[in-house]
């Protein structure tokens, strides 16, 4: 199988932490966001949608969107441990609905903030104060909703124990907002004690895959001194 990501791309990071943590046999292939390479000839035709992440299986049958990716590797790799998607129907009716909340919330508040910050995509211009302010809006909402809601009483998103495919992606995504030093932890402790479950939970896997995510905040940090 051929996995394409970029690690700029959240939900690319969520699915590299995923392969690599659970020994999914993988050509994982970097596509240079930053110089159009997804938006070639050549790569339409591995992605008609041309945006990451995707994969390629070894018969030349193609897959986008993440979360399908995700599905999809769940029923072929039997090593995959259950606790990511457990057999429980209504633990994994649990993860599923996170998976289809976040797409309007956690991930399109935190990205598009993301972008209009760092003037990138269709925000390569600097938006109009009241743009920004709509979307900061729509983050820190979801952000709130995501540590008084979805962890409210328990450990991780879908179950007080264990760590799903769920947590890894929702971290991916909260770490969009911090590149452009904006502090996602502050005044939020429990969503702070989470992300670090998740860290511990996926070993060295997460800083891996983070570790140009890292210098940018970082560069960031150093900037707001």
């Amino acid at each position: 199988m051929k996995f394409y990501y970029n690690p700029l791309s959240q939900p690319s990071r969520a699915l590299y932490i995923f392969i690599k943590i659970n020994n999914i046999p993988a050509e994982i292939i970097n596509v240079a966001l930053q110089n159009g390479e997804h938006l070639t000839d050549e790569f339409k035709e591995i992605n008609r949608f041309q945006k990451l992440p995707c994969i390629v299986d070894d018969d030349g049958w193609k897959l986008a969107e993440s979360v399908a990716i995700f599905r999809y590797l769940i029923t072929q790799y039997p090593q995959i441990s259950t606790h990511w998607y457990p057999s429980n129907p209504r633990t994994r009716a649990s993860i599923d609905e996170y998976l289809e909340w976040q797409h309007n919330n956690t991930r399109l508040g935190c990205a598009i903030y993301f972008q209009i910050m760092k003037k990138i995509g269709p925000f390569a211009n600097q938006p109009d104060d009241v743009f920004l302010h709509i979307f900061k809006f729509l983050m820190e909402s979801s952000l709130e909703t995501f540590e008084n809601i979805w962890l409210k009483n328990k450990q991780f998103l879908a179950t007080d124990d264990e760590i799903s495919f769920a947590d890894i992606l929702a971290a991916c995504e909260i770490e969009q907002p911090r590149m452009t030093g904006y502090d996602v932890f502050d005044g939020r402790p429990k969503l702070k004690e989470w992300y670090e479950r998740v860290k511990a939970a996926t070993k060295d896997y997460y800083d891996e895959a983070h570790a140009v995510v890292n210098k940018i905040i970082a560069k960031s940090q150093m900037a707001k001194l």
